[in-house]
């Protein structure tokens, strides 16, 4: 019998079964090389007339003044805030006022520019990009108020567990000597010296179209593409002769094993971060392995990690592990917190799961894992932001579009015993281990048996009033 106001439902059917993708490849772009040597990868992509037009420029971390680190990314904040046609409150109205969306920033392979703009406003973008890439003027006003945020930041950073943990990974895992040991936007004592003539300087001294790759993928319909990046980037000419710093070699600090405890008296969680080495997207073995082992110890609530620490035992929200490629080498970290009674018992838990060897992954959690990772593929590249960044990102680490492809390919077809393998191919060296809590659990970290522990106490926030370096007697 079914109450007044109730209605009858039909029984469910069988639940549908989910089919196998179909086959896919990233998209393949037109290429075509400007008259200054600029390399466009043009995607034609029918139904989004928002384009996305991302410029990548190989201007590496390594190559900043080390006494003015964090200068690419104070440039970066100030390209669109004043050049010698506009102002910059000139310029944040005209990009209003024509739906264009500017945005630059840095990374380690070097220094990206990205636009957005719908296609009938595409030769103002071009021309107001390239304004700022040949005509900045770096306003002494404007680099003093991103070096103050830039302060603000690192003070942040410093204040939030994660960032922290974060910061102290980088520096502990990394020589000294290597430029990823160091924060990409500069330590308080190096940002606190810039001026405008260093963000001059750098700009001057880095951006440039030797090497660059421009990617937009968007609706092309109607669009004389190429004629329109010829006339705008015509003002931005090449160099003979310009090469960009090298990369960093990624080399691992000879005392990298080991463990530390950044002192936060009273914490009632512990941030904690694990790290090893890992491969670069050259690895012999391909890229594909290692997205699917991402996937399989640290991608999901199901996943060896969160299945243990959070379904089993209760200590964390979750806790996400995978390999990050770089230049040079990579990097399989481990990163969450944790319940700060149970620290120590979090841990030996996870230090344990990630010792297991390739041999005791099994079959069923490996093909679970790449079947997820081939099925999502498709979505993770739906949009032209996502492609656009996915081609300028290979390009300045020497690879083509068709890696994509290889390695989705790689994945959907993976043999078990080539993921075992891959797992093994990079464990064996001491974790490097970085917790952000109290210091009252260092003797039970101790107890462990896991390498020595250093326990050092929270950095200070910086102060966010820039020092200039002849007022604090520094030489330049």
């Amino acid at each position: 019998m079914t109450g007044a106001g109730e209605q009858l439902r039909p029984p469910a059917g069988p639940r549908p079964e989910v089919a196998e993708p179909a086959a896919w490849s990233f998209p393949e772009p037109d290429r075509f090389v400007l008259a200054n040597g600029l390399s466009v990868q043009a995607f034609d992509m029918p139904g989004q007339h928002v384009l996305s037009v991302q410029l990548g420029i190989p201007a590496p971390l390594a190559g900043e003044p080390e006494e003015v680190e964090g200068v690419g990314l104070i440039m970066a904040r100030c390209l669109d805030l004043g050049t010698t046609r506009h102002t910059a409150d000139e310029m944040a109205e005209l990009l209003a006022r024509k739906g264009i969306a500017l945005h630059a920033g840095v990374g380690e392979r070097g220094i990206l520019v990205e636009v957005d703009t719908i296609s009938r406003e595409l030769t103002t973008a071009l021309d107001l990009l390239v304004e700022c890439l040949t005509e900045a003027s770096f306003p002494e006003e404007e680099v003093r108020r991103e070096v103050r945020h830039r302060l603000a930041d690192i003070g942040q950073d410093r204040a939030d567990p994660s960032s922290l943990a974060a910061l102290r990974l980088i520096g502990t895992y990394f020589d000294p000597a290597d430029r990823a040991s160091r924060p990409a936007g500069g330590s308080p004592e190096t940002v606190a010296r810039i001026t405008a003539e260093d963000v001059r300087a750098h700009h001057a001294r880095t951006m440039r179209p030797d090497g660059a790759v421009l990617a937009v993928a968007g609706d092309l319909t109607g669009i004389a593409l190429q004629d329109a990046l010829e006339e705008a980037f015509a003002r931005w000419p090449s160099v003979p002769g310009h090469r960009p710093a090298p990369a960093d070699p990624g080399t691992r600090a000879a005392d990298a094993g080991r463990i530390v405890l950044v002192d936060r008296p009273g914490a009632v969680q512990t941030e904690l971060h694990v790290g090893g080495p890992g491969p670069d997207r050259a690895d012999p073995l391909g890229w594909g392995p290692y997205q699917v082992l991402s996937f399989a110890m640290g991608g999901s609530p199901q996943a060896r990690i969160d299945s243990v620490l959070r379904e089993e035992r209760g200590y964390t929200y979750g806790i996400r592990a995978g390999f990050r490629p770089r230049s040079h080498g990579g990097l399989f970290t481990a990163i969450g917190s944790v319940s700060g009674d149970v620290t120590v018992e979090a841990l030996e838990a996870l230090l344990s799961i990630l010792d297991l060897r390739g041999a005791d992954l099994t079959d069923a959690e490996l093909r679970h894992a790449a079947r997820y990772q081939a099925r999502t593929a498709t979505a993770r590249f739906a949009t032209c932001e996502a492609v656009a960044g996915e081609a300028v990102s290979l390009a300045l680490d020497g690879l083509d579009t068709d890696f994509v492809t290889r390695t989705v390919a790689q994945v959907r077809s993976l043999d078990p015993e080539v993921a075992r393998e891959a797992w093994d191919r990079h464990r064996g060296e001491p974790w490097t281990v970085i917790l952000v809590g109290d210091a009252r659990h260092a003797d039970g970290v101790r107890a462990l048996g896991r390498g020595p522990v250093e326990v050092v106490r929270q950095p200070r926030e910086p102060s966010s009033s820039p020092i200039r370096a002849e007022e604090a007697g520094t030489p330049r």
